[in-house]
């Protein structure tokens, strides 16, 4: 999973207590636990991150880390070791050219060892250890009807406008990164990134599964028994399906191509599942009730 931040999740300040962590873990974890949240992937996602973000900030030793290095508070350790030993390396260079009068080794000699253990995440040049800027998080909420499109959006983040393309089929909880978009470097050190996470509301009458989308379409009980035309809302417009007689009660077809947009795959659709759901009458007249015992009687 991607960095997130740890305190906007749990909903509490960077100041927050031990025990208004606990306060707000649990009160979330209620909230979107799976027991309560059967089949619900958002719900799932979200208990996800609380637990995570629990494990962290209840860890007085972890939660440490976390503030002083973020996104990189799993290499805290590392980071301070490896600052201690540029600092015991730069101490005996200086030592060893005032003794001798020497220039001394190459900084790369020990500038390898950051970038083995960081990947380029620092760099060591005339005794300045270059810092990759950190990352910034951000969230961005769409509406199910606008993940169907590509989208441009223009999203202000410490003041900087950023224009960015949404490409149509976003997925709830997808995270999008955009290279050099995030913090400053220090000492010349390359720009974070910025991760934007996107919130997917569903305002339609329509349940997504990835790229497929099902819906539940209502018939009288005549329609179902005699069959006939009946128009079906899809989500980009209307279609009209001949309805087999004697419709059972729960049958479901599949509208192939009429789902949802397949992320990055220009002209690509999921399947829309319709079924049918069969609504008895609520009232009948004298005139019908006759009829339906007729209608008993022949059977």
């Amino acid at each position: 999973m991607a960095f997130i931040d740890y305190y906007k999740i749990l909903g509490v300040d960077k100041t927050a207590t031990k025990t208004d962590i606990k306060k707000a873990y649990r009160k979330l974890a209620r909230k979107y636990h799976p027991d309560l949240n059967a089949n619900d992937k958002d719900a799932e996602l979200q208990f996800k991150k609380v637990n995570e973000a629990n494990e962290v900030l209840s860890n007085d030793e972890n939660r440490k880390k976390y503030d002083k290095y973020g996104e990189n508070w799993q290499h805290g350790d590392a980071y301070d070791q490896a600052q201690k030993q540029q600092d015991q390396q730069r101490q005996s260079q200086q030592h060893y050219q005032r003794s001798s009068g020497s220039q001394g080794y190459n900084d790369s000699e020990y500038s390898d060892f950051f970038e083995s253990m960081f990947g380029g995440g620092f760099e060591n040049r005339g005794r300045t250890t270059k810092f990759r800027g950190q990352d910034f998080n951000a969230q961005l909420q769409l509406d199910l009807k606008d993940a169907y499109t590509t989208e441009k959006r223009v999203l202000t983040v410490n003041g900087k406008n950023i224009r960015l393309t949404i490409p149509a089929g976003i997925t709830n909880g997808q995270i999008i990164r955009i290279k050099g978009k995030g913090g400053e470097g220090r000492n010349g050190g390359p720009h974070g990134d910025l991760l934007i996470e996107f919130i997917i509301t569903n305002n339609t009458d329509f349940k997504r599964d990835g790229a497929n989308l099902y819906k539940t379409v209502n018939l009288d009980l005549y329609k179902s028994v005699l069959g006939g035309d009946v128009t079906i809302d899809t989500f980009d417009g209307k279609v009209k399906l001949n309805l087999k007689p004697l419709t059972q009660n729960g049958t479901q077809v599949k509208l192939k191509g009429k789902g949802f947009p397949i992320y990055k795959k220009e002209g690509k659709f999921g399947d829309l599942y319709i079924t049918y759901n069969i609504e008895l009458p609520k009232k009948l007249s004298d005139k019908e009730k006759e009829l339906f015992e007729e209608l008993a009687k022949l059977q």
